[in-house]
């Protein structure tokens, strides 16, 4: 499986005409990352290519964190990054107590990379979604 995005790998190939492909685990983890940040902060329907990329409109979230709300986020965010990412598997999303920030919600989401020597390579990024719906991810 290729390790980076289409458009990443031509952006590499136009800068470095040798380029042939990722193998670096960091260069590997941080296109993931920028993919979800994509992924994430597109809202379903938006995207011409397909209907089904992004996230349903959580607009409204911030006014309602009941645990079943918070429940239908995580399930949501699962649902597309198992779709959208294939890099990425045995996804698991942990909603972390809500703290200071009253009107922030924070994730972790966790999977598994394969590496091109077959090893797995376990990865986690921290994701805060804000007031606004918006979705920040962190390694």
């Amino acid at each position: 499986m290729l390790r980076e995005r289409l458009l990443e790998r031509l952006r590499h190939i136009e800068a470095e005409p040798g380029y042939r492909g990722a193998t670096d685990p960091n260069q590997l983890v941080t296109s993931i990352m920028v993919h979800l940040r994509k992924i994430l902060n597109t809202r379903q329907g938006s995207a011409p290519i397909d209907q089904g990329y992004g996230m349903p409109d959580f607009t409204d979230l911030a006014s309602n964190f009941s645990s079943e709300t918070i429940k239908d986020l995580v399930r949501s965010i699962k649902q597309v990054i198992t779709k959208y990412e294939p890099r990425l598997s045995s996804v698991q999303i942990n909603a972390e107590p809500i703290g200071a920030q009253v009107l922030e919600l924070r994730f972790k989401i966790e999977g598994r990379l394969t590496l091109d020597n077959h090893l797995e390579m376990p990865v986690a990024f921290e994701t805060v979604v804000d007031p606004d719906g918006r979705i920040k991810i962190n390694k």
